[in-house]
């Protein structure tokens, strides 16, 4: 067995696939037909298609996602073939679903792939044999889809390979003029937009920034990243409106239009919501957020107090900002330690001010009760614990005497902060240093899903800051693991809410991968997709 094939033989293994597997009912999504590979692809696909007539052959094209897009053929058998496999468009032919074959497997390599039939590793792919070849956008240098040739036979034929690199020259050169025109596309969008000066424009291309002097005035340099972060997830039809606070502490509207078609480029339009000039000088400490000034409001009313978010997300930090640093700290975790009996005569025994309790989702029903009879009698008292959606029944009556409640928003979810939260963390790591995170930098941090949270951060920076230790903090002093933009940066909300809840799932149960599955109500094979897909890790 060649070694490439060894290779895609080994990963379908550990994804769980078996050769058995059947391919006859995959799942089916929704294409976009106006994508700008298909749109790239069409008349390329249109030329290949005359050139097969009167063949079995047939030729697919899957995106990014190794989701088939379009198929073309002259051959009703080859239909039917390709129809008892799942080969239609909108099915996915990654290597953890359908094993080897020439989709899934060049986008593993990223490069062309020929795959004989017995080389397949699901049995039911074996009687066709393939050559696959990565698309690459000739403007970012990712690869933007894969085109494959298949034929019913033992062995591909060998003039598969140039037939196929010629096609993908081709759509390239299609990307590259299109990518022009969408430049093009988006300058017009941006010039018709400033004719009013008033009005800050800023416009995200592929590789293009446009702005004009009145977003040049109002915004940092680390708002560009959130910007487009934002803009990412406006619909392909319509606009995206919401309110922000920039880095300067400017409250503005924001207002987010795709230009073209979806991926030409995205135009934001920015208003001030007060007349108030917003100074622009050196501050000498980093703004206080809305969820600061909230935690600050509660420490003056002495009622108990409920802090829910997920590991990572501040909750300790939280907790010391309503009660102050002094006081007593009781962890739901030592009970390993402790033990019920001694755990509850230290929190029957704490003499401060005021009481913090961790983590109470570990406590029994027994100590959420004599939890509960303790807030009645000493108000003063902040619980930390996981959302409330995850707690136990006990946990909840307890929880429920706390009249005030904050739920602390996943690190994923904070955009608008993302910038302060950094330089905040940055300049209690390293005190006096002169850092600074480049806009480019601060977009693949955004990008990432940080499952840690705050604390997985934190840790980042740490690293980061240990081998940059002044200047410019760029994309190369991350580690490698947080480099990429990837599909976060580019995920719509909808997509954003799917990667959420398989994360959700796969932390309630613990990671197990089949357990999850089954809480989703999708495969075991399709979460492993979706997984791929998001960046979450498996």
């Amino acid at each position: 067995m060649r070694a490439e094939i060894a290779s895609s033989w080994r990963r379908a293994t550990l994804s769980g696939l078996r050769p058995e597997s059947p391919l006859d009912r995959l799942t089916i999504a929704e294409i976009d037909p106006r994508s700008r590979l298909l749109v790239a692809a069409t008349p390329v696909l249109d030329e290949l298609a005359v050139r097969l007539t009167g063949t079995t052959f047939c030729v697919a094209l899957a995106d990014s996602a190794c989701r088939i897009v379009d198929r073309r053929f002259t051959d009703v058998r080859t239909e039917r073939a390709l129809d008892r496999i799942s080969a239609v468009p909108g099915a996915q032919f990654t290597e953890d679903i359908a094993g080897t074959n020439a989709l899934g497997t060049p986008l593993e390599v990223m490069r062309g792939v020929t795959v004989h039939g017995r080389e397949h590793f699901v049995e039911a792919l074996k009687m066709f044999s393939c050559y696959g070849h990565p698309i690459r956008n000739p403007v970012t240098r990712r690869i933007e889809g894969v085109l494959d040739i298949t034929g019913v036979g033992p062995e591909a034929n060998p003039l598969f390979a140039p037939l196929l690199q010629r096609a993908v020259e081709d759509i390239e050169q299609r990307l590259w003029e299109g990518a022009r025109q969408s430049e093009k596309r988006l300058l017009q969008a941006f010039q018709h937009a400033t004719r009013r000066r008033c009005r800050a424009v800023v416009a995200f291309g592929d590789e293009v920034v446009l702005s004009n002097r009145a977003a040049l005035d109002l915004l940092e340099p680390s708002d560009h990243a959130v910007l487009r972060d934002i803009a990412e997830t406006a619909p392909t039809s319509g606009e995206l409106s919401r309110d922000l606070v920039l880095g300067s502490g400017a409250p503005v509207s924001l207002r987010a239009l795709k230009v073209g078609s979806a991926p030409d480029g995205v135009l934001v339009e920015l208003t001030p919501r007060t007349r108030t000039r917003v100074p622009r000088g050196r501050t000498t400490g980093p703004r206080r957020s809305t969820l600061d000034s909230r935690l600050a409001e509660l420490r003056a009313c002495g009622e108990p107090v409920l802090i829910a978010g997920e590991p990572g997300s501040g909750r300790t930090r939280a907790a010391h900002l309503v009660v102050g640093p002094r006081a007593d700290v009781l962890d739901a975790a030592d009970l390993v330690v402790l033990g019920e009996r001694e755990w509850a005569e230290r929190l029957d025994s704490a003499t401060a001010d005021a009481l913090i309790v961790e983590r109470i989702e570990l406590l029994p029903d027994a100590l959420c009760a004599r939890l509960a009879r303790r807030l009645a009698e000493r108000p003063r008292v902040v619980l930390t614990s996981a959302p409330q959606s995850d707690l136990p029944d006990g946990v909840r009556s307890a929880a429920a005497i706390c009249p005030a409640r904050v739920d602390l928003p996943p690190l994923r979810n904070r955009d608008d902060e993302f910038a302060g939260l950094a330089r905040a963390m940055l300049a209690e790591l390293r005190p006096g240093a002169d850092l600074r995170i480049t806009p480019s930098a601060l977009e693949a941090l955004i990008a990432q899903p940080w499952p840690g949270n705050l604390r997985e951060l934190r840790g980042v920076l740490r690293v980061t800051a240990e081998h940059r230790t002044t200047g410019d903090i760029t994309v190369t002093d991350l580690p490698a693991a947080y480099r990429n933009t990837g599909r976060g940066a580019r995920l719509t909300g909808r997509e954003r809410a799917e990667r959420d809840a398989i994360a959700e799932a796969l932390r309630v149960t613990g990671g197990n991968k089949v357990h999850a599955a089954q809480r989703l109500g999708i495969s075991r094979t399709t979460l492993y997709s979706r997984m791929r897909a998001f960046g979450l890790p498996r």
